[in-house]
């Protein structure tokens, strides 16, 4: 009935405990169950190993415990996943006090503790009778406004609304969408343009997902892909990304590169770097014809198996991008340690480079990093002449956006060196 590690009840016990609760209440009271999940704990595990995530853990427990008043209960359900049982409260109001109240002990361990602001954790609040008629119903609310609080900025409150149910609905309904769309043939890829900025050379395309759902029409990627990633269907999607591209791109004529994404969950998943060999088999395209994009926050995710994984890929003669640097993490240690081969500046820093002495300042300093380690460097996000002026004056290698090519599908790719018989039959293969 006990959690071993922290002492507290169980999950178990809590299901016991919240069924009596609930059976016992009196008429004109509510009961109030908030749903914690730490922020970031797997980072913690990662960086300062599994003795220093217990003792977080140990510490939840005492700090959350000491605010508690009583007849409330606080359990370990599993993992990082804590909730609490506060009968008896009136309503809303008493439910965000005490949220209030944990969420201030964990800032005040903060302000005590060395490891300043690694503590802290997102609550999600449902009440009964007001938002669930049973225990399954309540916990499912809970949970829905926790994730709306993690959603929402962390280190902070959320209480179940009845546009979150349906919200949380629309989001398994997608879920189950995508994990079929790629046997709908509901997917399609774009390829935009990456031309050098010195003579306008076009060197190669990076492949860009679309979905064109059978009802809704085209789905924004920033719509669908954070599902994906959350729910694990970005990895077969991830796949049939990467075979379509590379399939493609073996038909060109000219040894033009195909970039492509790869997500955290894709490089974090087994046998990543197998399933790319398989596919340039598969494909027959040369290794050193492809890159692979990825963020600074896939590598923080589990820096030690990130590392490994991109030396794979780097022995089979893959090329490693850093995409949209600046917007992450943006540490320098990282460009270091790892075997990137080329920088991505986002495309936000590109946006008013030309008139915005703060964005130029900023570009100039990767730029200057970028020939420091002898990394080309590509500018995102191209709209204007006078952003491109700007960075062939600041002697920026590569750039890619609406200025210099729109992202097309296969079959609309005029650029020298496609041959459009072999585009035509690699655009039906896929």
């Amino acid at each position: 009935m006990h959690d071993t590690l922290t002492n507290l009840p169980n999950r178990r016990s809590f299901t016991a405990q919240l069924e009596q609760e609930m059976a016992a209440l009196a008429d004109g009271e509510a009961i109030a169950l908030l749903c914690l999940d730490l922020d970031r704990f797997k980072e913690v595990n990662d960086l300062f190993g599994h003795a220093a995530g217990d003792a977080m853990l140990r510490k939840v427990a005492e700090n959350a415990g000491n605010v508690l008043s009583e007849g409330q209960m606080l359990a370990r359900l599993g993992g990082d996943e804590f909730a609490i049982i506060a009968p008896g409260i009136s309503g809303p109001d008493d439910a965000a006090m005490l949220a209030e109240r944990v969420l201030e002990a964990f800032r005040a361990e903060n302000a005590r503790a060395s490891n300043d602001g690694l503590m802290s954790t997102s609550i999600g609040i449902a009440l009964y009778p007001r938002d669930a008629k049973d225990q399954e119903t309540l916990i499912s609310h809970a949970d829905t406004a926790l994730y709306r609080a993690k959603s929402e900025g962390r280190d902070t409150f959320r209480f179940y609304e009845h546009a979150m149910g349906l919200e949380a609905r629309s989001r398994r309904i997608m879920e189950h969408e995508l994990r079929h769309a790629v046997a709908r043939n509901e997917f399609h890829l774009v390829y935009q343009p990456q031309k050098t900025l010195d003579s306008g050379e076009l060197i190669g395309y990076e492949a860009l997902l679309r979905w064109r759902h059978p009802e809704r029409g085209n789905v924004s990627p920033g719509t669908f892909i954070p599902v994906a990633e959350e729910s694990g269907a970005i990895v077969p999607i991830g796949e049939w990304v990467l075979k379509t591209a590379c399939q493609a791109a073996a038909g060109w004529k000219s040894n033009l590169m195909i970039a492509v994404n790869v997500s955290a969950v894709q490089l974090h998943s087994m046998n990543f770097a197998q399933t790319v060999h398989r596919i340039l088999l598969e494909t027959g395209l040369s290794p050193h014809r492809l890159e692979i994009e990825i963020t600074e926050t896939a590598l923080v995710r589990d820096m030690h198996r990130a590392l490994a994984t991109l030396r794979q890929l780097k022995t089979l003669g893959i090329r490693v991008a850093m995409d949209d640097f600046g917007t992450g993490y943006s540490s320098l240690s990282n460009l270091r340690a790892f075997p990137f081969d080329k920088i991505k500046i986002d495309g936000s820093f590109i946006r008013q480079v030309d008139t915005n002495e703060q964005a130029a300042t900023i570009v100039r300093a990767v730029l200057g990093i970028g020939r420091g380690l002898g990394l080309p460097v590509l500018a995102e996000g191209v709209e204007t002449s006078g952003e491109l002026s700007f960075l062939a004056k600041e002697l920026c290698q590569i750039g890619q956006g609406y200025y210099l090519g729109r992202p097309s599908p296969l079959d609309d790719l005029q650029e020298d060196g496609i041959q459009a018989e072999e585009k035509h039959s690699d655009a039906n293969a896929a």
